[in-house]
């Protein structure tokens, strides 16, 4: 069930807009680019060879038309490798092999270009963490209230039914801060701003991506406020986090420094307006 929801979309011409002009698509993707699905799901990965392989599969097991595409940064421990091995089992799997670490802002953007210049661009996109702290079968439910007008839908941890499992005190307070300040910056009817599971129409993300400049976790929150700069209608549905179960966290204090800088920058504008 959708728990928050918000505004009534603009017309499709709108939503739409943009689409033949899309900047900067990457062209170095490796796999099928011929593929047809309704869900496209992006994977953004660095040094994730402990868990990429399982979740890929869990992700084939669901009953619907998906494409993966994995985004790895050059990860040191053959991420890439353990991807380009599954692709001889699966031809709806792609990846992009990024040639440092660029961050996860880019890679989220990274990700709705390529979707969107394909042939046949999926009808949803999904953005998730590659490090089981996401449930796979979470993939379904989001895309749920998509088909019945939402426009965004994000897997919340703090609406009613939602929860963090095995978070530290300080991450839990760090995430419900910078939670606080963003809801005071864009006043979205939503608990949850900083998920990184959500679900998007591809009109949605066709209307904003010209207009993406995060580089990294800020990303969450801007997509977020240039969805509600357009009026599109935003939804949220509880989901259960668990901090990941193998490999370290990659959150650095100059990602944090990132976030919060672009919160307060962001918060300063629309003062002056």
């Amino acid at each position: 069930m959708v728990t928050q929801v918000s505004h009534t979309a603009n017309s499709d011409n709108e939503q739409l807009g943009g689409l033949s002009s899309i900047e900067h698509i990457p062209t170095n993707v490796e796999g099928n680019l011929n593929i047809k699905s309704v869900i496209g799901v992006i994977l953004p990965t660095y040094c994730e060879a402990a868990n990429i392989e399982q979740l890929i599969h869990e992700i084939e097991a669901l009953t619907q038309r998906i494409s993966i595409l994995v985004i790895d940064d050059s990860s040191p421990d053959e991420t890439a490798s353990i991807v380009r091995s599954l692709q001889k089992k699966y031809n709806n799997v792609l990846l992009l092999s990024r040639p440092k670490k660029y961050g996860l802002g880019t890679a989220i953007t990274d990700g709705f270009k390529i979707f969107l210049s394909l042939e046949n661009p999926p009808q949803y996109i999904v953005t998730m963490d590659a490090d089981y702290s996401h449930n796979p079968k979470d993939i379904l439910r989001l895309m749920a209230p998509l088909t019945k007008g939402f426009d965004l839908v994000i897997g919340g941890r703090y609406c009613k039914g939602g929860s963090a499992v095995n978070w530290s005190l300080a991450r839990l307070t760090i995430s419900k801060v910078a939670n606080f300040l963003a809801s005071r910056l864009i006043g979205e009817a939503i608990c949850d701003y900083t998920s990184g599971m959500r679900c998007y129409s591809s009109k949605l993300v066709s209307s904003i991506i010209n207009d993406l400049h995060s580089e990294t976790y800020e990303i969450q929150i801007e997509t977020i406020r240039q969805s509600h700069l357009r009026g599109f209608k935003i939804g949220e549905v509880p989901i259960t986090f668990t901090n990941r179960k193998k490999g370290k966290s990659k959150l650095s204090f100059n990602e944090i420094k990132q976030f919060v800088s672009y919160i307060f920058f962001k918060a300063i504008l629309e003062y002056r307006h």
